[in-house]
């Protein structure tokens, strides 16, 4: 199999598992190379994701790194077998790697939590505030170049309203209610989705209103997604110089913590329609 040129950030996330195995079990590389009869180089590729490993080589090298976890073993064959082509590769070449990983990741999760302080979360998003946040953000962009980015966000939607929708929960920020990233139009349209949204018996969107006292946590923006097993969970944030998905256990837990932390302070279920129908209405 030759190697790959782009790996995905899946790819990417299989072979850091084998690796993170390995460390563990307190083997060095060129022991794992060994085991498989390959060379320390292509040793190297399989922990990158450059390339890929069957389910027999895999199988090999858990046993000998003395894992017992079999719901992990068999979630990482799962994702070494994977052949997957979703609807994000008609965006390869056109839209940035980030956004066809995260696109991937959420096809995978078993659920998703999101919590946004000052966008309403992607996965709400009406098609107009899309089209005005990126048409805001990216003015030299041609239309037809928005078009792809607004097109692609709004297909994302499928994990939550597809055939086979995943749990979902939102944190989400008055402040991200209430600034209008169009206008008085489309803001009244964006919060009614949210509400028609939030009906549904698998999503939960809960607010944070201004006057919560003691909150210090407005930094704390995450996409988070579940993975097979809570080992294979995923963090996904953006900072100033690209897109980061993060995955080391103690980074894991810490984001599991603030997540419901930050659940706690928010309005619930119910009391954040009724805030979010009092928004719409001073609209």
């Amino acid at each position: 199999m030759p190697p790959r040129r782009q790996p995905t950030a899946r790819q990417e996330r299989l072979g850091a598992e084998l690796r993170k195995l390995r460390e563990a079990a307190g083997l060095k590389a060129t022991e794992a190379a060994s085991l498989l009869g390959v060379n320390s180089v292509q040793m190297s590729q399989i922990e990158s994701g450059v390339a890929g490993v069957s389910e027999e080589r895999l199988r090999r090298l858990v046993a000998h790194y003395a894992c017992d976890d079999e719901e992990l073993i068999s979630a990482l064959v799962v994702m070494a077998a994977d052949r997957t082509r979703g609807w994000w590769e008609e965006y390869r070449g056109s839209l940035p790697h980030p956004f066809l990983d995260l696109s991937e990741l959420e096809h995978h999760a078993r659920f998703r939590w999101d919590v946004d302080f000052l966008h309403v979360p992607g996965l709400l998003q009406t098609e107009a505030y899309a089209r005005a946040l990126f048409s805001y953000v990216n003015p030299e962009f041609p239309e037809e170049e928005v078009d792809h980015w607004v097109e692609h966000r709004l297909r994302r939607q499928v994990i939550i309203e597809g055939p086979e929708p995943v749990p979902y929960e939102a944190v989400v920020h008055e402040a991200a209610l209430r600034i209008r990233v169009g206008g008085r139009a489309q803001a009244r349209a964006q919060l009614r989705r949210i509400l028609e949204m939030s009906e549904l018996s698998h999503v939960s969107v809960r607010v944070i209103p201004f006057d919560v006292d003691g909150f210090g946590g407005a930094g704390s923006t995450m996409v988070y997604a579940g993975g097979a097993v809570p080992a294979l969970d995923t963090v996904v944030r953006d900072g100033p110089h690209g897109t980061v998905f993060i995955d080391a256990e103690a980074q894991l837990h810490r984001f599991r913590t603030l997540f419901r932390k930050l659940e706690s302070v928010a309005l619930g279920p119910g009391r954040s329609r009724d805030f979010i129908h009092r928004l719409a209405k001073e609209l």
